[in-house]
């Protein structure tokens, strides 16, 4: 038996619960992994809300590090003691251990801890099919970023220094805006006080940024089109303040003729290709030095529900972790 956070309704943080269930031996092509950290992220909270609808009764959380325990029929690449990570499922990674398949699953190198890297797998992926594939960027670039300062926020600032890329990045208060600036963020936006698409239009000598990313949603919908140069591309990835709804289409003749996309990670890590060649990528720039990873919040498994209250409730900055 272990024990795993689930869900048998959707709803507020109050509908996860803390069970013990059996986990079977894992089977053919499949390794257990026995979690030492594991990530909390917005999509999880997607799940819980049920705007990600999922069968029900279900586990939470795409993202964790461990330490593999059993290794099933037929697997080679992946050892008992090895050190691994995953970003990208399978879901319950809110639990002590997970059965998962081997062939989706990173070794976390050395120099990497597993905070760290319960940290950096979803987020890290997340900003490099963005940087690199959503809207590929190149040196000189000027982009504007959204929630800067969150776990995914301060990843795209590092990573957009590392790039050449000169980052514009928003938040709501001077300290979250100082946090992003010290992580590379060419200029910092504090919205609670400050006007975004003003401050874009100044800072880019009128001309607007040729891409937003944009991980909150309908609050700043509108703003982040407002901010888009002639023809520029929205790549909206997230809903943290909830999902986009009810556009008319000719709002994007309106602003320039300007495109929207509403990208999933997913769908950049079909092939076990595409996954190892990204998970490459992101180790590739911790050991660099171009990403260090901030775990600034740790909470038990069991307080799962107060991670989702102060995530939700815009409390966190950097990464959050849940400790088994």
């Amino acid at each position: 038996m272990i024990k795993a956070i689930r869900i048998h309704e959707t709803g507020g943080p109050g509908v996860m619960k803390l069970e013990e269930i059996e986990l079977p031996a894992p089977g053919k092509g499949e390794v257990r992994i026995r979690h030492k950290a594991i990530g909390v992220n917005f999509i999880d909270t997607y799940h819980r809300t049920g705007l990600y609808p999922l069968p029900l009764p279900v586990g939470l959380g795409l993202e964790a590090a461990g330490i593999v325990e059993a290794v099933g029929n037929g697997v080679t690449n992946l050892k008992e003691g090895d050190r691994v990570a995953y970003g990208a499922g399978p879901l319950g990674a809110y639990a002590e251990a997970i059965n998962a398949p081997a062939n989706r699953i990173a070794k976390v190198p050395d120099g990497v801890s597993d905070e760290q890297a319960a940290s950096l797998m979803l987020k890290g992926m997340t900003v490099r099919y963005l940087f690199k594939e959503t809207y590929p960027l190149k040196k000189g670039d000027t982009v504007l970023f959204h929630a800067a300062a969150g776990g995914v926020g301060l990843i795209a600032c590092q990573w957009a220094k590392d790039m050449g890329v000169k980052l514009i990045g928003t938040a709501g208060s001077d300290e979250k805006c100082a946090l992003a600036k010290s992580h590379g963020a060419a200029h910092v936006i504090n919205y609670s006080k400050e006007d975004v698409v003003a401050r874009v239009k100044e800072i880019t000598g009128g001309k607007g940024v040729p891409v937003v990313y944009d991980g909150v949603g309908k609050d700043t919908f509108e703003i982040s089109l407002d901010c888009l140069s002639r023809r520029g591309l929205l790549a909206t990835f997230g809903n943290a303040s909830g999902p986009v709804t009810g556009v008319n289409l000719g709002i994007l003749t309106q602003k320039g003729s300007v495109y929207v996309t509403r990208p999933s990670m997913m769908d950049y890590l079909v092939t076990d290709e595409e996954l190892a060649a990204t998970t490459a990528d992101v180790f590739d720039a911790v050991a660099r030095g171009a990403i260090k990873i901030d775990v600034n919040q740790r909470y038990a498994l069991k307080d799962a529900v107060q991670a989702h209250k102060d995530l939700e409730g815009r409390k966190t900055t950097g990464a959050s972790v849940l400790l088994p």
